[in-house]
């Protein structure tokens, strides 16, 4: 009897709820696929999407609403369109296209939506911010002066680069473009930096050697790198770069600053003009559409250095253009020397001439200048770009074999020896108290005896000896980023002595 009376309970507590149970109705906006082919889509029925708006498809694929028509929205599908067929339904998600941001990304390989492909299991961030976002205003920033010491002693020398600015690196293709960005990255460690690395358009096996190579150096504890690889879909490697600035974004509005690398936007113009084409916006100029511009530029404007009432946090950019026959007049290399704030031009003549990092001293320039330079850096490396730039002219003169004077041989044979001085290995970049010391040798003359050919041997020894017999003098120069009266007696002292000995 007991049995029967829980179950007759148990039934009328169910026919209480089916009672008692009132329908909802779900306004649900559907759309459907009216073509789809080569990455595009071309959807019907959505007419309250937003520009940027994520949808999916009928098998789980996204998408992005790319052009708003007056009779349908052209999709860019990110994924594979081999399942997609007409007729099939799509619905809109309701979110702009955002990524996951925040510490839980540091040491992470994503690809361009966010979502972990370093097999290390999902990602630990509650927060989102979408990939395009306005730049910051002109009253939210403030003058850069801070240095991002890169390591290399040609750029901090001559280029060099302040937190918060947009410095180009543009060059032909296999003339060291990435490596300066890779040595950059590796030479932030313990400088509070924090790097996001976009690979657009490269093969999957180089950026897994990339990535391995900065796990060896110790780069990935800080790094987080974004891949939108050549076997991905053009959607992807078309919003990879605004994946990476927000996921950049988020640590300069935190008041902390972060560096983030562009390889390569030549690639990603490629990528939107291939999408724009299909979906049939009017072709311009290379037969990219007009707005290319606007590309580029509403990305590298979100690179910044805020004012200290937004936190003072900064986000340093590097975009990579490769040219084609040293054509820096072409479309969209022009493009992006307009938006950014000076550039590293690269060479292949001197590439292939043994002169590397390729840097073309000429027509390199940051136009932030000396004040992203420290105190120590300026005052040895000040007339560093004149002393090379004679030697230019004069090295060019002299190839006519008419005799010369005293005072021109001197200033040749200093030439070839500062020019030495700036070649430096791959993955070896200087500290600031290194490159203060070597700067200093170089342009006060205290190489001139020393034989051209000896100059890297001398290098060597010379920065062996600075961190053990005068490592205070060393330690001392690299904290105070000064060069003071006393520190430069002291440097000069210690540069004679060890000359005497090595000669």
């Amino acid at each position: 009897m007991a049995e029967i009376s829980s179950t007759s309970s148990i039934f009328d507590s169910l026919l209480q709820q089916v009672q008692g149970y009132t329908r909802t109705p779900e306004l649900v906006e559907v759309g459907y696929v009216q073509e789809v082919g080569d990455g595009i889509a071309r959807v019907t029925g959505l007419h309250n999407i937003r520009l940027s708006e994520l949808v999916r498809f009928a098998d789980g694929t996204v998408g992005i609403a790319f052009n708003l028509e007056r009779d349908n929205v052209g999709v860019i599908v990110m994924g594979s369109v081999d399942n997609i067929n007409e007729g099939d339904e799509v619905r809109p998600l309701g979110r702009i296209a955002s990524v996951p941001v925040g510490m839980g990304l540091v040491g992470r390989v994503v690809n361009a939506i966010g979502e972990p492909i370093d097999g290390k299991g999902p990602i630990a961030s509650d927060e989102y911010y979408n990939i395009e976002r306005i730049a910051p205003g002109v009253m939210e920033r403030q003058n850069v002066n801070r240095p991002v010491q890169t390591g290399i002693i040609a750029i901090d020398a001559m280029t060099p680069i302040g937190r918060g600015q947009r410095e180009l690196i543009i060059g032909d293709r296999q003339t060291g473009k990435t490596a300066i960005a890779i040595d950059t990255i590796i030479n932030q460690k313990g400088q509070d930096m924090y790097c996001i690395y976009v690979a657009i358009g490269k093969r999957r096996g180089e950026v897994a050697r990339m990535v391995a190579l900065l796990e060896e150096y110790g780069a990935m504890e800080y790094t987080t790198v974004v891949v939108a690889s050549a076997s991905d879909a053009a959607a992807l490697q078309y919003i990879a770069p605004y994946a990476g600035c927000a996921i950049g974004e988020w640590f300069m509005e935190n008041g902390k600053d972060a560096l983030i690398v562009y390889d390569d936007l030549s690639r990603h113009a490629w990528a939107y003009r291939q999408v724009s084409l299909l979906l049939r916006r009017p072709p311009g100029r290379e037969a990219y559409p007009g707005d290319v511009f606007y590309l580029h530029s509403r990305l590298l404007e979100r690179a910044a250095q805020l004012s200290q009432e937004r936190g003072g946090g900064s986000l340093t950019a590097l975009p990579i253009i490769e040219t084609l026959l040293g054509d820096v007049s072409a479309y969209v290399p022009t493009n992006v020397i307009s938006i950014t704030d000076g550039q590293i031009f690269l060479e292949t003549e001197l590439f292939n001439a043994g002169q590397r990092p390729a840097i073309n001293v000429g027509i390199s320039v940051s136009r932030v200048g000396g004040d992203a330079q420290t105190k120590a850096m300026k005052k040895v490396a000040g007339g560093l770009r004149l002393d090379l730039a004679q030697f230019r002219s004069l090295a060019a003169f002299a190839q006519f074999g008419s005799d010369l004077d005293k005072a021109t041989q001197r200033q040749l044979d200093r030439g070839l020896r500062l020019t030495e001085l700036l070649k430096q290995p791959q993955y070896q970049p200087l500290s600031l108290t290194d490159q203060v010391a070597l700067l200093y040798a170089g342009t006060k003359g205290m190489l001139d005896h020393i034989p051209v050919d000896r100059i890297r041997e001398w290098q060597t020894a010379f920065l062996r000896a600075y961190h053990t017999q005068y490592a205070d003098l060393a330690d001392d120069i690299q904290n105070t980023r000064t060069l003071s009266d006393e520190q430069e007696a002291k440097l000069r002292d210690a540069l004679t002595t060890f000359n005497a000995a090595f000669a």
